[in-house]
């Protein structure tokens, strides 16, 4: 592909996931709120880009997004290097996000559950861990949602195969969810 042709898929993949996302992100915005005015906390998992966009999302909830506002309790499953390789050679990799969700989630958390393919096996397993404890998970996958798609119904599926388009959705899903989520603090606030 030219530039030119990376820019234009990534136009139109935008413009699509325009069309098709705002009423399952708003449902997940609204999924967050309650979660954190109820007292829980946000996790976060994923592999490779996928693990970077967790982090990233939790660190515009536990910093800020656009406006100053008190700290929300959130934490990413991706970033301790010692727990990782500590669990990956006790329980295996396919365990390293399940076992923490274990130890740390609660009844009423919410797991951000992402996976290009849906059908990370240790992201799998974060979900069913995470379901069995009363949390609520939120899914982000590809356009085919992969064996994710079965486990939630709050999925966002980008509207592309192709990774680079699937990351670029998610990252502009994440700022669409921080943003909402900050304007919902705010009026409550104001009230």
């Amino acid at each position: 592909m030219t530039i030119h042709e990376i820019f234009a898929d990534h136009s139109a993949v935008a413009a699509r996931a325009a069309l098709e996302l705002p009423p399952m992100l708003e449902r997940i915005v609204d999924a967050v709120h309650a979660c954190l005015r109820s007292g829980g906390k946000i996790l976060a998992c994923g592999n490779g880009g996928s693990a970077a966009d967790a982090q990233h999302l939790v660190a515009e909830l536990v910093g800020r997004f656009r406006e100053e506002r008190r700290a929300l309790p959130a934490l990413t499953l991706t970033a301790d290097a010692a727990t990782l390789t500590a669990l990956g050679n006790d329980y295996g990799f396919e365990r390293v996000f399940a076992r923490q969700v274990e130890a740390l989630a609660r009844s009423g958390d919410l797991l951000f559950a992402i996976s290009t393919s849906g059908n990370s096996p240790n992201v799998l397993q974060a979900v069913k861990t995470a379901r069995g404890l009363g949390c609520t998970v939120v899914a982000m996958t590809g356009a085919r949602g992969g064996e994710l798609a079965a486990e939630t119904e709050l999925l966002i599926r980008a509207p592309s195969g192709t990774v680079a388009r699937i990351q670029e959705v998610h990252a502009l899903c994440i700022h669409v969810i921080c943003e909402r989520l900050d304007e919902l603090i705010q009026s409550q606030q104001g009230r």
